[in-house]
């Protein structure tokens, strides 16, 4: 993949323990506190959701790629609050980073390039595409420190299976990538060494299409998850003229 040079954002924009880069198209959310397990703190969140935003009224970027520094992807997010109000505010910040990133335009690709547990390993499944290396370690702990994980079965049914799924949070057991690619929870397996090549190719590959069609195809493809079949069909119908439209205005 050819490169351009990257542009971070001005140290004093960017919280300890993320960078914030801009190649081209590509923006990328870097994971950099591998201290702390490369945990998500709340300016990191504040950082992430502001950028996503942005991108949702005026987009600049094509592809969010996230990905990580250090020997995991991320283990988990910080837990500051100690009250009622602050674990609300805690909570809501969380839904909505993870609303922003599933209605993004962009498409997002996560690169784990080691462990991803709890909230760590919901970030990698709800972006478009998670490639996973293959000694990763994946799973949702949280049960075992008596928390439901809420935010994570808000969408998890809809990515694997309800007997599999339930499980899975219930008991917090550990699973293999090669299991999570089976049962749909990721999109590929690779060698620590082939993993960035790889996300290389999957991001040139999503550049070479026309910008606005691949806006609307991810747009319709999330609608239609939520709607029923006929819905779907009156949708089709106008998704399609003005698709069609488009095409043929740049075909003059």
């Amino acid at each position: 993949m050819s490169r351009k040079k990257s542009a971070a954002l001005p140290p004093a924009a960017t919280p300890a323990g993320l960078l914030v880069e801009r190649a081209g198209a590509v923006l990328s959310f870097t994971l950099n506190n591998g201290d702390h397990g490369n945990h998500i703190t709340g300016p990191m969140f504040d950082a992430m959701l502001g950028e996503l935003r942005a991108e949702a009224s005026a987009p600049k970027a094509r592809v969010l790629r996230i990905r990580a520094h250090g020997k995991v992807f991320c283990t988990g997010r910080e837990r500051a609050g100690r009250d009622a109000a602050s674990v609300r505010r805690e909570s809501s910040r969380l839904v909505e980073f993870k609303r922003a990133l599933r209605l993004s335009p962009l498409i997002s690709v996560a690169e784990v390039q080691g462990d991803a547990l709890g909230f760590g390993f919901g970030l990698a499944i709800l972006c478009d595409f998670a490639l996973v290396a293959e000694h990763a370690a994946l799973g949702f702990p949280e049960m075992r420190s008596g928390l439901p994980p809420s935010a994570i079965m808000a969408y998890l049914g809809e990515y694997a299976l309800p007997r599999f799924a339930f499980p899975l949070v219930l008991f917090g057991d550990p699973i293999e990538p090669s299991r999570a690619l089976e049962v749909g929870l990721i999109s590929q397996v690779s060698s620590a060494a082939r993993l960035p090549v790889e996300a290389d190719a999957l991001v040139e590959r999503i550049l070479q299409l026309d910008a606005g069609a691949v806006r609307r195809c991810k747009q319709f493809f999330q609608s239609a998850q939520q709607k029923t079949f006929d819905e779907n069909c009156r949708s089709a119908v106008q998704a399609l003229t003005a698709g069609s439209l488009t095409v043929l205005a740049k075909g003059k």
